[in-house]
């Protein structure tokens, strides 16, 4: 409910909206695509994402493909034809999902969106910030400050899953045949799992995510391309050629890589900024060259040997 406010409003995010060319008097939540000026009048916002904001839908874009992409590699197996055909699969529903979200959000049917700049933290979280003026009636102004970053990717996941149980489970009935009955719906089992787990983490972490999510990208991605070449006993450049698979794995992760740093410096400063890819191999490369040196078997053999 609006309350009549004879001056400003109270709070970041309580305006008053423009009716005819005039300004309302009562304060209240401004319209879903809007914002409050710094004259506390609503505001629509018509400026485009900018480069930060697009790498990180791209990343909780990510999240669901990367997640499909390893449980369909876990539960395949290695008998299994079906793999790749699953990965593909899973690439266009995701890709669609994506095309639909853009075309369904404001403007409508162009494959571009407006969004309200994100200027602090608090701007994901308005329903703490809702103001008492007189310190008994409260002002509620919860709204979506950072449009549409909250809800584009709720409404992403959401095709997402519709995509995925229209196409997967008649692929899936068709192609994996080297799989057994019980195994061949596991990899769409996990998705009706982690779906409701990522739309927990964005409806509650949206906000730190945004900020943090370059430099979880840059450990994660370490930490996985570590523990795979270590599974896979890789410590050399022959063994790492030695299979497609490994190099496929070791590019995917340098993309991430890539993608990380350039989350962090947001090329604010081509010329400065750029040169910070050549550092995207520089894990793996320190990874084959240390190796031999950290192997088990030869760390317990100098030591009996009293080395």
């Amino acid at each position: 409910m609006a309350v009549a406010m004879s001056s400003t409003c109270p709070g970041h995010y309580c305006g008053k909206m423009l009716i005819n060319g005039s300004v309302d008097g009562e304060c209240g939540v401004c319209p879903r695509g809007e914002k409050t000026n710094m004259q506390k009048i609503c505001e629509k916002c018509t400026e485009s994402p900018e480069l930060y904001d697009w790498l990180y839908l791209g990343f909780m874009a990510m999240l669901p493909l990367v997640l499909h992409w390893f449980f369909i590699e876990w539960y395949s197996g290695k008998k299994s034809s079906s793999a790749l055909f699953q990965h593909i699969t899973a690439l266009f529903e995701c890709s669609a999902a994506a095309m639909v979200t853009l075309l369904v959000n404001d403007p409508v049917g162009l494959l571009s969106i407006r969004s309200c700049r994100v200027q602090m933290l608090s701007d994901w979280y308005t329903m703490l910030y809702n103001p008492s003026p007189d310190y008994i009636t409260t002002l509620h102004c919860t709204q979506e400050a950072v449009f549409p970053l909250y809800t584009i990717v709720l409404i992403y996941y959401a095709f997402c899953l519709v995509f995925m149980m229209l196409l997967r489970p008649l692929l899936v009935k068709k192609i994996a045949c080297g799989l057994g009955k019980s195994d061949r719906f596991k990899s769409i089992y996990a998705a009706l799992y982690f779906f409701p787990i990522l739309t927990v983490l964005q409806a509650v972490g949206g906000g730190l995510l945004y900020y943090a999510f370059p430099y979880i990208i840059l450990v994660l991605s370490l930490v996985t391309l570590a523990v795979y070449m270590s599974a896979s006993e890789i410590q050399s450049f022959k063994n790492l050629a030695a299979k497609k698979k490994r190099l496929v794995v070791l590019f995917s992760h340098w993309l991430l890589h890539a993608y990380g740093i350039i989350s962090i410096s947001r090329l604010d400063k081509l010329e400065q900024d750029l040169p910070l890819l050549a550092l995207v191999p520089g894990p793996a490369l320190f990874y084959l060259l240390t190796a031999r040196f950290t192997e088990p078997s030869r760390i317990l053999s100098e030591g009996g040997n009293g080395h």
